[in-house]
């Protein structure tokens, strides 16, 4: 039988569909998909449409009173953090990355992952705990007094840890890793060939880094460097605790302490222009920086044979920031909680403990299952319209978690506002708020803005499944959906489990959203430590902080294996190498 004729026929094979019939099927499988990505993105966007709605309210003259007396502080209060928080992240997170990366000198193996250890920390946490290390009662400036004999703080000058300066050292030492990750992986893909000709040229390791290395690796630090940004800018707990009144705590203290939800809209709208205008430029600046290997073998990397003194200088240029970041204040926790050790069994830690776990494991699942759908999806309908719209859905990481409650609390309570009428007038009882009452919003919002880390990383997972699977199955007579079910999704359940452990582990560590958006009396582990510190009893606190802290080093360690599994050819000491 020709081609032509199978074409043709109306004849199926045994047990599975003709061909005319599979591709009609795949056509109406494809609009399937496109769908529901459709429903999937307008979900994630209605904060966003519902945040510039509110923003046309009526403020009753708070935006006038804002924008003569707050807004100008707290814009050129957010520049300067960002400003200081970006050149900090940069030096550290690109210095300890070259390090790791090209020299040689004892403990690189360790450094190669320790560096990744401070993202297993919140901010906010790490704020709290260097108030009380560095505070006038800490162990720091009791052991100066006690050393040098000083009586009271007149007798000797101390940095105070509750400013700019305090909040930009603070959030660096935590979120310099994302520059690091990215430009050690910049680092190790670029190709040894280059090296070797600036090397033969004359250069040294200080004019290989600055005029061959650093700017082929530009593109990857600016992505590094504006993660670090939009966390900064996200954050709330750190920047209220160090008096530093950012345009995020202007969101807040506008909404709760002023009452204004539109003059608290109207900020967040200014807020989500400003990040939106930093991504662009962005990637505006990184348009036409393209490097690619000249050759299709790989080579490993040369790397520099430090001198004694050398290789300890670098040493502690890797062991400080990881000291500061993650050692320092872990100690002070675990000090704080040996004396607290009777607050595991106490009703209000096991109800915060439970909380998290159920909003966090909640907010996972539905959160991996959106991004399964809109990378599968993509699979199987390969068009520019799904691929913009896969990347639209994607935003919510851009959004920072205030912004996000602004715009999701309203709708939310719009709609249990209407049910509950609905119900009162035709069956006589009110169903109460259905979904601002019962955490549901909670999810939504972690949902929404988690949603970016999830579908990445399946959408990375699927495109190393064979297509020819999926054409196996179709023929056999399988749907796309049962294709996904029976054959895609067992082969990479564990980038499934990874992805729902990073989603999980960023809703028990979120606080903006979680204070805003929480149901009256429901408290977290992230809102138990605010609350604390905000009383100024951060040491009661320190139960619910350390196990942020431990739950957050679980995919910190996978992150670092995995990375290591990557280039473990690079790292091997077998390499190359040439005297500095």
């Amino acid at each position: 039988m020709t081609m032509g004729a199978a074409s043709q026929t109306d004849a199926e094979f045994e047990g599975s569909p003709s061909f005319s019939d599979q591709s009609v099927s795949g056509q109406a499988a494809g609009r399937g998909w496109l769908v529901a990505i459709l429903f999937v993105t307008a979900l994630v966007l209605a904060p966003i449409g519902s945040l510039f709605f509110i923003a046309l309210g009526p403020a009753e003259g708070v935006w006038h009173h804002l924008a003569t007396t707050v807004l100008p502080r707290a814009v050129a209060t957010t520049a300067w953090l960002m400003l200081g928080v970006g050149i900090l992240t940069a030096l550290v997170g690109v210095g300890t990355a070259w390090l790791v990366t090209m020299c040689r000198f004892p403990g690189r193996g360790f450094f190669d992952w320790a560096l990744l250890v401070p993202l297993a920390v919140p901010t906010y946490i790490v704020a709290y705990a260097y108030v009380d290390i560095l505070n006038y009662t800490g162990p720091v400036q009791s052991a100066l007094r006690t050393i040098f004999g000083f009586e009271t703080s007149r007798d000797y000058w101390f940095p105070e840890i509750r400013s700019l300066s305090g909040a930009i050292f603070v959030m660096s030492m935590v979120l310099y890793p994302y520059v690091y990750l990215t430009a050690r992986a910049s680092f190790l893909m670029q190709s040894a060939c280059v090296l070797d000709v600036s090397r033969t040229l004359g250069s040294g390791p200080w004019r290989v880094f600055l005029r061959v290395a650093l700017p082929m690796a530009r593109p990857a630090i600016a992505v590094g460097v504006s993660l670090t940004l939009m966390e900064c800018l996200n954050d709330i707990g750190a920047v209220e605790f160090f008096g530093v009144k950012t345009l995020t705590f202007s969101v807040y203290d506008t909404w709760l302490n002023r009452g204004s939800l539109p003059g608290a809209a109207q900020i967040a709208c200014a807020m989500l222009i400003a990040v939106f205008a930093l991504l662009w430029v962005e990637r505006y600046g990184r348009r036409n920086q393209r490097f690619h290997h000249s050759s299709s073998r790989y080579r490993a990397l040369p790397g520099y044979h430090l001198s004694p003194y050398q290789a300890a200088g670098a040493m502690v240029a890797c062991a400080l920031p990881v000291f500061l970041g993650f050692i320092a204040p872990s100690l002070l926790l675990a000090d704080f909680a040996s004396r607290r050790l009777e607050d595991l069994s106490s009703p209000d830690f096991l109800a915060a403990a439970t909380n998290s776990l159920t909003l966090a494991s909640i907010a996972a699942i539905i959160t991996v299952s959106i991004g399964v759908l809109i990378a599968y999806g993509q699979r199987v309908r390969r068009s520019p319209l799904l691929q913009a719209v896969a990347r639209v859905a994607a935003i919510g990481y851009a959004v920072p978690g205030t912004i996000l409650a602004v715009g999701i609390l309203m709708p939310l309570a719009a709609f249990d506002n209407m049910v509950d009428g609905f119900a009162r007038e035709t069956f006589g009882f009110a169903t109460g708020l259905l979904l601002t009452g019962s955490g549901a919003a909670l999810v939504y919002a972690y949902s929404t803005r988690f949603l970016a880390a999830a579908s990445g990383s399946i959408e990375a997972g699927l495109a190393k499944v064979s297509p020819h699977l999926d054409m196996a199955a179709r023929t056999l007579g399988r749907t796309s959906l049962r294709t996904l079910v029976e054959v895609d999704l067992p082969i990479i359940r564990p980038i499934l489990l990874s992805a729902a452990l990073l989603v999980f582990v960023d809703c028990m560590k979120e606080l903006p959203a979680t204070i805003l958006l929480r149901p009256f009396n429901f408290e977290t582990l992230s809102t138990v430590v605010y609350a604390a510190a905000s009383h100024e009893v951060f040491e009661d606190a320190s139960l619910p902080a350390l196990a942020i802290v431990l739950t957050g080093l679980i995919p910190v360690i996978l992150l670092a294996r995995t990375s290591r599994a990557s280039f473990r050819t690079s790292s091997s000491d077998r390499q190359p190498r040439f005297e500095g």
